[in-house]
This record gives structure tokens, C-alpha cells and sequence, in this order.
């Protein structure tokens, strides 16, 4: 008989995809044990792989997990109201909510390679382009002309503020010299006014 999901569910799956990524990101993905995931998570190691036959599997899971979560949110954070500039701060500002204490999920994604198949690194890619393609599109209606056959630079500008966003990780500490808000202001800007002197 197959086993009926618990209401809290969802939040032991979060929970437990969390502690995953604790152990993967401090102890590697190689030396990570599904012991010591189950122990960290506190749940019991058939348990564990009831849900997640193998560590691969439960890699694929933390990153699609959270980048499904930050689609959504993308999508939640969406205002056509707003104008295309507001809009765009709003966009970065969701991203950098969700990558507050989210570095172990950030080391997990950077270093997932080798334990992902091709067809779980393509989906993963799917979801990838549409988080990027909610950033390219109020980039474009703000720059078209970035979009042009003889100026195509929407996709290095847009992958541009990424990386701006991607490495707030490695270096920036809640209550420090500026807030999240200030860096969000300050990575739009840099993007949308630097676009204006590229020939």
C-alpha cells in the first residue's frame, strides 16, 4: 500500500532538502553519505530514500527545488502596473530575498555537474532560461535596441546583472554598510545606465 503524505509534507520535504544541501555544501558532494543527510535531517535513512533513491536524485532535487521557488516568486513579484524600470529593481530585489541564506543550495548548484544526467541538467536549463527570460524581456523593453541583428546584446547584458546578483553570496552580510535594497538599486542602475554607453 502506497504511503500517504503527511499535511506538513511539503515543509518536512523543504526542511529536508535544506539539510541536503548543508551536508553537500560542507562536507562535498563526493564524501557526502546518505547517512549523514538522513542524521543531519533527522528522519530515518529509509525514509530518506522512500523519497530519494540515491544522492543524484536528491541533488536534482535541491536545485530544481530552488529554482522552481524562484520562478515563482519571479512571477509572484510581476507587476505590468509598474514602469519597466520599477519593474526590473523589483525582479533583482526577489532574487536577492531568495538568495538570503541560501548559500549551501548556491554550492550545491555550482557543483552538481558530474552527479546530474544530461536529461536532468536539460531540465534544469528549461527552468534556468525562464527565470532568465523574465529578466531579458523588461530589459528589452527598456533597451530594444539591444535586441537589433547588428547590436545582439540583450543576452550578455541581461546574463551581466546575473552576475551581479549570482555572487552577492560570496561577500555580502545583512546589516553591513548597505542593505539588500540599496545593492538592488544599485545593480539596476549599473545595468541600465551603463547599457546607454555601449556602442
Amino acid at each position: 500500500m502506497a504511503r500517504t503524505r503527511a499535511n506538513d509534507f511539503e515543509e518536512k520535504r523543504h526542511q529536508l532538502l535544506l539539510s541536503a544541501a548543508n551536508v553537500f555544501a560542507t562536507q562535498g558532494m563526493e564524501k557526502a553519505s546518505m547517512s549523514q543527510i538522513a542524521s543531519e535531517a533527522g528522519v530515518s535513512k529509509s525514509l530518506l530514500y522512500h523519497y530519494y533513491p540515491s544522492k543524484d536524485a536528491l541533488i536534482f532535487a535541491i536545485i530544481e527545488t530552488h529554482l522552481e521557488d524562484l520562478d515563482a516568486a519571479l512571477a509572484e513579484a510581476h507587476d505590468p502596473a509598474l514602469p519597466a524600470e520599477a519593474r526590473l529593481e523589483r525582479l533583482v530585489m526577489t532574487v536577492l530575498d531568495a538568495y538570503r541564506g541560501a548559500d549551501d543550495l548556491h554550492k550545491v548548484q555550482l557543483n552538481a555537474g558530474p552527479a546530474l544526467s544530461d536529461a536532468q541538467k536539460a531540465d534544469l536549463t528549461g527552468i534556468e532560461r525562464r527565470i532568465v527570460k523574465r529578466f531579458s524581456a523588461v530589459i528589452r523593453e527598456i533597451h530594444p535596441t539591444l535586441d537589433t541583428p547588428d547590436r545582439p546584446l540583450l543576452m550578455p547584458v541581461t546574463m551581466s546583472l546575473f552576475g551581479m546578483m549570482n555572487w552577492v553570496y560570496m561577500w555580502f552580510r545583512d546589516g553591513g554598510a548597505i542593505s539588500r535594497e540599496d545593492y538592488a538599486h544599485m545593480a539596476t542602475t549599473l545595468i541600465l545606465e551603463g547599457v546607454k554607453a555601449v556602442k
